[in-house]
């Protein structure tokens, strides 16, 4: 086959991709290359399929569905106190704010009104698991451009943070965190001892990463001009969370929809202006530096009260009340067997997740399981526009852009 020829074919196979037009000199370097599914630089199971003249990319298809495991199709088969835990498994490295997100969909379609002490609580919780997130996202983003050291340095505060989990749950990844109403224990004294160890400590470590690629010229070099995308753009596409602010949005569901008491506190919402890689890892740094203000002041002025309301129909009764008392033992038997009561209705309610609005849309019939549940994760919605903000760059650029968007394969692929 001639060049001319070969040349000819993969230009048609550009025009199969979603109708990419190449427009390339016949005599350039074009080629066809997988980036994924099980390429380490896609952090999770995702193929790209690009479109390459030499190391520059001259379009790209994105193909989602490597882990996909129909949650919302096994949520309508459960009852609703056993959705949590598929919760826990869209972004895993926030899976708390996951969890509490679903409990306030609930919340709000059984009428349940928490304290403040629960709502501070959750807000603890939920900001821990932001600034984890971003730790990742950031730290990785280093790893990508050839620093190590960031990376190792942070990644001992998120298991500061995972033990902070294990002391509420049991559990440090996929949490399970909380119950419908509360949560299923307070805050012990050893998680006490640690918050205070974790308040103390974090600010000066998080400052030694910002210095290491903050400032540095060839991270700045790296990240700079990579991505981007305009704010119009991103809105066309849904963008919301970091990404959206790193276009110069300000747009945050904490603020704009305030939920679990979120307006008593003030906190700044940090923005970019040119929407690249750049920008996305800076408006995180920040909001790292936002979420440790919020979980320092809800800490410091916790109310006093009970960790969950009087809502014996949905929250399970104690352990030992369930063997020694007739009346426990059977608000047991109807939550695990999904025998309570639940209302008809449709009902929406989104949380700020760590990439951005998450939000569960659910219409019940009064059964024992959701008629539909739906998931809006952000990582699916922000993840079509990669192709987009790639075209023209360079390959090492395509591994940075993914890294900077935080694309979460479970999130995705849900």
């Amino acid at each position: 086959m001639s060049k001319k020829n070969n040349h000819a074919e993969l230009i048609n196979l550009s025009h199969a991709m979603d109708d990419f037009i190449v427009k390339e000199q016949l005599d350039s370097e074009i080629h066809h290359m997988n980036l994924g599914p099980i390429h380490p630089s896609t952090h999770g199971i995702f193929e790209n399929q690009l479109i390459m003249d030499g190391d520059r990319v001259v379009s790209s298809k994105a193909t989602v569905g490597y882990i996909h495991r129909a949650f919302e199709k096994i949520a309508e088969r459960r009852t609703f106190a056993q959705i949590t835990t598929l919760t826990d498994r869209l972004n895993y490295c926030s899976s708390p704010i996951n969890n509490m997100g679903w409990h306030m969909t609930m919340e709000k379609l059984l009428g349940i009104k928490v304290s403040k002490r629960i709502d501070y609580m959750r807000i603890i919780i939920m900001e821990l698991a932001r600034i984890a997130d971003h730790l990742v996202c950031d730290s990785v983003m280093g790893v990508d451009t050839g620093a190590l050291t960031g990376f190792t340095y942070v990644f001992q505060d998120r298991e500061k943070i995972y033990d902070l989990y294990e002391q509420i749950c049991g559990a440090r990844m996929t949490t399970n965190m909380g119950r419908i109403g509360g949560f299923e224990r307070d805050f012990s004294p050893a998680f006490h001892q640690k918050i205070k160890e974790f308040i103390a400590s974090f600010p000066k470590r998080l400052e030694e990463f910002a210095k290491l690629l903050e400032r540095n010229r060839i991270f700045m070099d790296r990240t700079i001009g990579v991505g981007p995308i305009s704010a119009e753009r991103a809105l066309s596409y849904g963008f919301t969370g970091p990404n959206l602010r790193a276009a110069g949005v300000d747009y945050d569901v904490r603020v704009m929809s305030p939920y679990s008491s979120y307006d008593d506190f003030n906190f700044n919402i940090p923005i970019g202006t040119s929407g690249d890689a750049y920008d996305r890892f800076m408006v995180r740094m920040e909001e790292i530096r936002e979420s440790f203000k919020l979980v320092k002041n809800a800490y410091e002025n916790l109310p006093e009260g009970n960790y969950h309301e009087d809502v014996p129909d949905f929250y399970l009764p104690e352990k030992a009340d369930v063997y020694s008392k007739m009346e426990a033992l059977i608000y047991h038997f109807k939550i695990i067997m999904g025998e309570t009561k639940i209302p008809t209705g449709e009902v929406y309610h989104s949380v700020e997740g760590g990439n951005g609005e998450l939000g569960f849309y659910l219409v019940s019939d009064g059964g024992r399981s959701p008629y539909r549940l739906h998931f809006r994760r952000p990582c699916f919605i922000y993840y079509q526009a990669f192709g987009e903000i790639i075209k023209g760059q360079m390959f090492s650029d395509a591994v940075i852009a993914l890294g900077s968007l935080n694309v979460i394969a479970g999130e995705v692929d849900a």
